[in-house]
């Protein structure tokens, strides 16, 4: 097993907690100093005035689009980032081209990078901000916040250290942050002989100087906008033969295409340097090129390309990048830039019909619910779902063999496969985007990633609700239910589980119906009404046997035991425990998760007893297999136990050292009234020399905490 393990029992010396990797992290987010860069050295120098001038510093630089923002911030940022000792951050807002990044979306995102784990992430924007500005009120930061679009995005986003830098660029010159200290940098198009020393960069000094005219010419039809510049050279480096003046002539008789990227008058429209690059493109590529741009998400992946070409999709995406018309982030991983992707998208609506347009979106959002439904078999195997029919034909999927691996895949589609929910919801593909909610259960399951689950399950209800479909329905107000009690809305989450209750005996299933009160079980746990909760256990338990359905008996016995042990009736909760240790052995493969919860159950259950030495060994074992399965709270909660077990067996040390360790999860996981009741079991200890206990902070924010559960939909 792998994580921390604390051995009760005799312990000569010191204690010494060792973890696999420490929770803090340094994020570098920074990506790549650009190659093709020229001149801005008098804004490199304003910058960095500013810098050497005072400790903090919050710049914009604005600017039209594709006049180098981002350049010239990367640049900047790649020649002071060593200054700032706790890292980089980076997020695109994405004000322009698509839809704006939501910032408690991008809150959520830096205090991931920063350590905070998913668990401890609120999700109302309020709270998220005031969690950001306490973790970062000590670091030393560089922030790069690209493409916003309004203050109000920029400002939640600014750490609360009196040292380190934030900088933004935007098309707008976001003048309302001037009162927050903001510096403004507007940045103009390149001179005629920049854009000729960036087009001799790009595609050779002799070429571009044996036309010099020409290359004047074009450098000045381009606008001295960097991006058109980039693009046009890639066309000139894809045709080796072609002349420069001919180039020139070609951009002299395409005007006003991208009227929002139209510099001074007018005259100059960066459309007419993409146009010239999209008509060079063969058949393939040009469709590719239309079809990418109705992608629901940011970026993607070459299997998605696959799905709407036909073939495989390598040759044509190498092609894009090739021509600049597409760029590519990290290995079989691709994104537009926004000017390109606005510029794809209208191709798309005057080259492609409506129907196809349509026909296409489909086809991408569906392989994202077939990808995730590969995801879902592995990590929760056990789920039942409801069939789908695919109306588009599936190809390039992601081979996906392994627990660790699939959870990988959907943390990093998770905002492809919610963009995905939306656009199904928008489409009226209600199936479909009742499939995109359910298909997302084990992500939530496993990482909580709170704020999204609410926003999920509310679509998949509307979905269900719109489809028509009661037993779909049923199952997303059972959903609801569990983030109701997070979120601490216990009424509501009643009032969820009766109307899913309801719902199963409107069709018929008998099985669900018991699930959903099995979920009642836990509410009333959860809300003082043990008697209700004993009955309805006792109830379900019995159900389930009658069902012969191991596992769900398996988690009816373990619900109905830590019932009994909390009403101290140890003896009849540890023959429950002993039958639902038997049925999880036996369920290992497919269900890890509550066979060790079994453990923890067992360690409660056997101190309740008088048995703090066998108590101890079971909250050894379910330490380490919450450890190994990556569950924080979880973990926490047995070595809780086991530190129980080794104080009631006189032995402070190890009583010592597993409470700290516990607390300290606790505390990660988003759980502070736990920490602070272990901080006061620490301190009723005995001093022992060699031990250190410290204080935890008493003023952090109280956040809904986990229970337990069996991780059924």
């Amino acid at each position: 097993m792998l994580g921390p393990s604390v051995q009760a029992g005799v312990i000569h010396g010191g204690v010494h907690l060792h973890e696999s990797g420490g929770r803090e992290r340094i994020p570098h987010q920074l990506a790549a100093s650009p190659a093709l860069f020229i001149n801005r050295d008098a804004e490199i120098a304003a910058l960095l005035d500013a810098v050497d001038q005072q400790s903090r510093m919050l710049a914009v630089v604005s600017g039209p689009g594709g006049v180098g923002k981002t350049a010239l911030v990367l640049r900047f940022a790649h020649l002071v980032k060593d200054r700032f000792a706790d890292g980089q951050l980076y997020c695109d807002l994405g004000g322009w081209g698509g839809e704006p990044v939501d910032p408690a979306e991008a809150l959520g995102a830096f205090l991931r990078a920063l350590g905070v784990a998913s668990e401890r992430i609120p999700v109302g924007l309020g709270e998220l901000t005031a969690l950001y500005r306490s973790v970062t009120a000590t670091k030393s930061l560089l922030v790069v916040l690209d493409n916003a679009l309004s203050t109000a995005q920029v400002r939640v986003l600014v750490p609360a250290s009196v040292s380190g830098v934030v900088l933004v660029t935007s098309r707008k010159r976001l003048g309302g942050l001037v009162p927050d200290g903001a510096r403004l940098l507007e940045v103009g198009p390149l001179s005629v002989t920049d854009g000729v020393r960036l087009l001799s960069r790009a595609v050779g000094a002799a070429r571009v100087q044996a036309e010099a005219d020409s290359a004047r010419e074009m450098a000045a039809l381009c606008g001295g906008l960097p991006v058109a510049l980039c693009v046009a050279a890639a066309r000139l480096v894809a045709r080796p033969r072609l002349p420069v003046g001919a180039m020139a002539g070609e951009l002299g008789d395409e005007r006003r295409r991208l009227e929002v990227l139209s510099l001074g008058d007018g005259d100059v429209s960066v459309e007419a340097s993409l146009d010239l690059s999209y008509r060079s493109l063969p058949a393939a590529g040009a469709a590719l090129y239309r079809r990418l741009a109705l992608h629901p998400g940011r970026e993607f992946c070459a299997g998605v390309a696959e799905s709407v070409s036909g073939t495989r999709a390598g040759r044509t995406l190498d092609l894009l990048v090739g021509a600049s018309l597409l760029e590519e982030i990290d290995a079989d991983r691709f994104r537009f830039h926004d000017l390109l992707r606005l510029h794809a998208r209208r191709r798309a609506e005057a080259d492609d019909p409506p129907q196809l347009r349509s026909s296409v979106l489909r086809a991408l959002v569906e392989w994202y619910v077939a990808a995730a439904m590969r995801a879902d078999r592995v990590v929760t195997p056990y789920r039942r779902r409801l069939p789908y029919r695919f109306v588009s034909a599936v190809s390039g999927l992601p081979e996906l063999s392994d627990r660790a691996g699939a959870l990988a895949w959907l943390e990093t589609e998770r905002l492809n496969l919610i963009e995905s929910g939306r656009v199904a919801m928008r489409e009226g593909w209600y199936e479909l985007a009742w499939q995109l909610a359910d298909v997302m259960w084990p992500l939530l399951l496993y990482r909580k990633h709170r704020r999204d689950r609410l926003e999920i399950d509310k679509r998949g209800m509307a979905a269900a609700q719109a489809w028509g479909n009661r037993l779909a329905e049923a199952h997303m107000c059972k959903r609801l239910a569990r983030i109701c009690v997070t979120t601490g809305d216990p009424v509501a989450a009643e009032h969820h589980l009766h109307q899913a209750i309801g719902l199963y005996e409107q069709v018929g299933d008998e099985r669900d119906r018991v699930d959903a009160r099995a979920a009642l079980v836990s509410l009333y746990r959860a809300t003082g009404r043990l008697g209700e909760a004993t009955a309805t256990a006792r109830a379900v338990l019995e159900a389930n046997r009658r069902l012969d359905d191991p596992r769900s008996t398996g988690l009816a016995l373990l619900m109905l035991a830590e019932l009994l042990t909390h009403g101290d009736q140890p003896d009849e909760a540890l023959g429950l425990l002993t039958q639902a240790e038997r049925l999880f052995t036996q369920l290992d493969e497919v269900d890890p998760y509550n066979g060790v919860r079994v453990q923890t159950a067992l360690a409660a259950t056997l101190l309740r007893q008088g048995d703090p030495g066998r108590a101890g060994r079971a909250a050894t074992r379910a330490a380490d297999g919450m450890a190994w399965l990556g569950s924080d709270f979880e973990q926490a909660q047995a070595l809780n136990l086991l530190g129980q077990a080794a104080a009631a067996q006189d032995d402070a040390r190890a009583a010592a050292a597993a409470w700290i360790e516990a607390r300290r999860l606790f505390d990660a996981a988003g759980a502070p009234s736990r920490a602070a009741e272990l901080s006061r079991r620490l301190a009723g200890l005995p001093h022992q020399p060699g031990t250190q206990v410290p204080p935890i902070d008493r003023d952090q924010a109280a956040s809904p905490e986990q229970p337990g559960h069996g991780g059924r939909r």
